[in-house]
């Protein structure tokens, strides 16, 4: 086969490609259907609420963290913690780092490490260091940082999981000379628990029922029997104006001085 034919093969290749190639160029012409900019309507499908209601979805940072606490596991909570050990050291008198030194962290005030520049977002979540780094509110912040305080410069994403909060935070609570006391496991709720006990108070029906003897008292409040009792006291009236016909009776005997002048 000379050079000829190689040229023939070649060309008609070439010219295949050249045909396919335009083709598929003008189909894409003619058929090009541009997406709307702006949809015509929007299909949102709804589900459906809970045979109960509608259910209000609670914040996980909130979850009670206090029953966990008891037996939440220190060691697991340390090598957790190593997560943390790039920004924060935890050694007693250890330095700040690109976040305060931990050593005391549990029960101390909040933004009040000495040496270190908080965020302003801390600042103003801890009203002036009034508020102090409890159990809960280590929990809460440690969920996910950035949005229990807006504006912090902490960058760790948080942890979703409460059973390794309780551990990190039983870690924590061993940092310090003298480790703060562990919440009651009841603690999370004395408020819930308070109001329930006060209503069977409240509502004593036979003390609601004791009118009688909150009536009682009303007669001694009205004694008007007694107010009226004292009338006869007044009618000692009649005895002050008794004095006066003694004092007109005075009369005929300063007048009886006449004839005898």
């Amino acid at each position: 086969m000379d050079s000829f034919e190689y040229n023939k093969i070649i060309g008609a290749l070439l010219g295949t490609v050249f045909v396919v190639f335009t083709i598929s160029l003008v189909s894409d012409s003619l058929f090009y259907s541009p997406n709307p900019e702006k949809p015509g309507f929007a299909i949102e499908a709804q589900e459906a609420p809970a045979a109960g209601g509608t259910e209000k979805k609670e914040n996980p940072a909130k979850a009670p963290i206090a029953p966990l606490l008891a037996k939440a596991d220190v060691d697991k909570g340390a090598s957790i913690f190593k997560r943390c050990e790039a920004c924060h050291d935890a050694t007693k008198g250890g330095p700040n780092k690109v976040g305060p030194n931990l050593w005391g962290v549990v029960g101390r005030p909040i933004a009040s490490h000495p040496g270190y520049s908080y965020s302003a977002g801390m600042k103003d979540f801890s009203d002036g260091s009034k508020k102090h780094w409890d159990y809960q509110l280590i929990s809460e912040f440690i969920t996910k940082p950035k949005a229990e305080v807006p504006g912090t410069a902490m960058g760790f994403a948080g942890l979703s999981k409460i059973d390794e909060r309780a551990d990190v935070i039983a870690y924590l609570r061993t940092l310090a000379d003298t480790p703060e006391p562990l919440p009651s496991p009841d603690a999370a709720k004395p408020a819930a628990a308070g109001g329930e006990a006060a209503k069977p108070a409240e509502g004593a029906k036979p003390v609601e029922g004791a009118k009688p003897a909150d009536n009682a008292a009303k007669p001694a409040e009205g004694a008007k029997p007694a107010d009226n009792a004292a009338k006869p006291a007044d009618a000692a009236k009649p005895a002050e104006g008794a004095a006066k016909p003694a004092d007109n009776a005075a009369k005929p005997a300063e007048g009886s001085s006449a004839p005898a002048q």
